[in-house]
Order: C-alpha cells, then structure tokens, then sequence
C-alpha cells in the first residue's frame, strides 16, 4: 500500500535528522550521553522505516495473489 510506503519514508528522514542531531552533539563535545541518546532514536526510527516497508511489501504480495 502506498500508506506504508509514505509512513517508512517519514520514518527513515527521522532517523537521518536524528543521526544528524547526533553528530552535531559529538562535534560541540557537551554531553556525549545525549548524542548517544540521539544515536539510538535513530537507529529506531531506522528500525521502525524498514519494519513499515517490510509491511507495504507484504500487502502488495497479498494483493497480487488473490
């Protein structure tokens, strides 16, 4: 479905502006535990954007069978 497609899109743009925030917090060297906080949202919102593809790759396959 083309929903799945447009929710792991904006899922996988989060995880770059994220990854993004990340490396800014590494760079300026203050509070490096909240870069690392940074780095793991985004690594779950990578995880969510591939889990919501999996999905509309799932429909597609179910609608073309029936």
């Amino acid at each position: 479905m083309k929903k799945y497609k447009l929710i792991s899109s904006f899922f996988y743009l989060a995880a770059v502006l994220y990854y993004l925030a990340a490396m800014i917090t590494f760079v300026s060297g203050n509070h490096n535990s909240t870069g690392i906080m940074w780095l793991c949202l985004g690594s779950a919102f990578l995880c969510f954007g591939s889990v919501f593809l999996n999905k509309s790759k799932d429909n597609d396959s179910n609608t073309e069978d029936k």
